[in-house]
C-alpha cells in the first residue's frame, strides 16, 4: 500500500492536529473545468462513469489543475439506482430521467439488491487505476448517495425542487417505502465496502435532499439508513455524512460514529459546532456562489470561514457542490486561500 505524501484530510478526520486546514470541493472533477468540458463533448455521462480510463482522467483533473487535498471519485449517485434494476437516463442540463420509477409494492419486482462485482465492478476498477496514478499525492474519496435521496429520485423518476411525489409514496405507502429503502441500504453497504477494497481512502455520503425532511420524518426515512451505513464502513474507513438543510440533526448524525460531518452555507460554523460537539470534524461551509464574487472578494470571505471553524477538526469546502459557471481561476483563488493561511491569524 501506498504511503499517502499529503495525508491532511485523514489526520483531520481521525481529529489529529493538522499545520494547516485542508480543503476540496464537492463537485471538483466536472462542469466547470474546461478539460473536462472537452471529454463531456465526446462521451455520454455514463460512458464517462463506466469508463475507467476516463472516470480516472477526470478524477484528477481538479488534484493537477486546481491543487486540492483529496481527489473525489467521479461518478454518480446514481449509479445504484441503475444498478438495482432501474434505467436511469442523465440529460446534459436536464438532469436525471428515470422512465420507469417505483409507484407502487408491485414495482419492487423490478429491483433487486444486486451483486455489486457484477453490477458496479466497472466503479472498482476506475478507484484501482485512480489509486495507481495518483501514486500517493493525497487520498482518495469513494462515495454513494444516501438512501432516501435514492429513493427521491427512484420514486419522483426525475430531479424535484420538492419531491413532492417522493414524499407522498412514503406516507401514503409506509411499508413499501421502508421495504425500498432497506434494498437501497444493503446495496450501498455493499458498494461502499466495495470501494473501501478497491483502495478508496475515505467515503461520503450525500443526502443533498435530506433537508426536505423535518426532525422526525428526517429519521424515520433518512437518519437510521443512514446510521445502517456509517456502523457497517466507519471501523474501515472515515465516513463523512453529507445531510445538505438537515443541519437540525447534526447531534444525531455525529452520534452515528460518523468521522466527518458536511454542512451547507445556512448554518455558522459556531452553531455547527455547538450542535455537533467537538468529537466529529465539520467540513464546509463556503457558499458555491461566492465564488462568483471578484478574488479579492473570495479571498476575504474564505479567510472568515477559516476564522470562523477555528484551528481543529476541519475541512475546507463548499457547502454544496461548484457551480458550472465558476472561472477557474476564481476556484483555485478560493484554494489556495485556504492553503496559505496560517493557524497563527486563527
Amino acid at each position: 500500500m501506498t504511503n499517502i505524501k499529503n495525508d491532511l484530510i485523514l489526520r483531520t478526520l481521525r481529529g489529529e492536529a493538522t499545520e494547516r486546514t485542508p480543503v476540496w470541493m464537492m463537485r471538483q472533477a466536472g462542469r466547470y473545468l474546461p478539460e473536462y468540458i472537452q471529454l463531456r463533448e465526446k462521451y455520454s455521462f455514463f460512458e464517462r462513469c463506466q469508463n475507467p480510463e476516463l472516470a480516472c482522467v477526470i478524477t484528477l483533473q481538479p488534484v493537477d489543475i486546481i491543487g486540492v487535498d483529496a481527489a473525489i471519485l467521479f461518478s454518480d449517485i446514481l449509479v445504484v439506482p441503475q444498478a438495482m434494476g432501474l434505467e436511469v437516463q442523465l440529460v446534459e442540463k436536464l438532469g436525471p430521467l428515470l422512465p420507469q420509477p417505483i409507484q407502487s409494492g408491485k414495482d419492487l419486482q423490478r429491483v433487486r439488491v444486486p451483486d455489486v462485482a457484477e453490477t458496479l465492478g466497472y466503479v472498482f476498477d476506475a478507484i484501482k487505476l485512480i489509486k495507481k496514478e495518483l501514486n500517493g499525492r493525497v487520498p482518495l474519496i469513494g462515495f454513494a448517495g444516501a438512501p432516501w435521496t435514492l429513493l427521491c429520485y427512484m420514486v419522483q423518476g426525475k430531479g424535484s425542487k420538492t419531491f413532492d411525489e417522493a414524499k407522498a409514496f412514503c406516507y401514503q405507502q409506509p411499508e413499501t417505502a421502508h421495504a425500498l429503502l432497506q434494498m437501497i441500504t444493503d446495496t450501498t453497504i455493499a458498494y461502499l465496502k466495495g470501494q473501501v477494497a478497491a483502495g478508496a481512502d475515505t467515503l461520503q455520503l450525500f443526502d443533498s435532499w435530506g433537508g426536505l425532511l423535518g426532525k422526525q420524518d428526517f429519521e424515520t426515512f433518512s437518519l437510521q439508513y443512514i446510521r445502517q451505513i456509517v456502523a457497517a464502513l466507519k471501523e474501515l474507513v472515515p465516513v463523512i455524512v453529507f445531510a445538505k438543510g438537515a443541519w437540525g440533526s447534526l447531534s444525531e448524525m455525529a452520534a452515528t460514529g460518523a468521522a466527518g460531518l458536511g454542512i451547507d452555507w445556512c448554518i455558522e460554523p459556531e452553531m455547527a459546532r455547538k450542535l455537533a460537539g467537538n468529537n466529529v470534524t465539520l467540513q464546509g461551509n463556503f457558499d458555491p456562489a461566492k465564488l462568483l464574487a471578484p478574488v479579492s472578494q473570495i479571498e476575504k470571505e474564505a479567510k472568515a470561514m477559516l476564522k470562523a471553524f477555528g484551528k481543529e477538526r476541519h475541512i475546507a469546502n463548499l457547502g454544496h457542490g461548484i457551480l458550472p459557471n465558476v472561472p477557474v481561476d476564481h476556484a483555485k483563488a478560493f484554494v489556495n486561500t485556504i492553503k496559505e493561511y496560517s493557524f497563527s491569524n486563527i
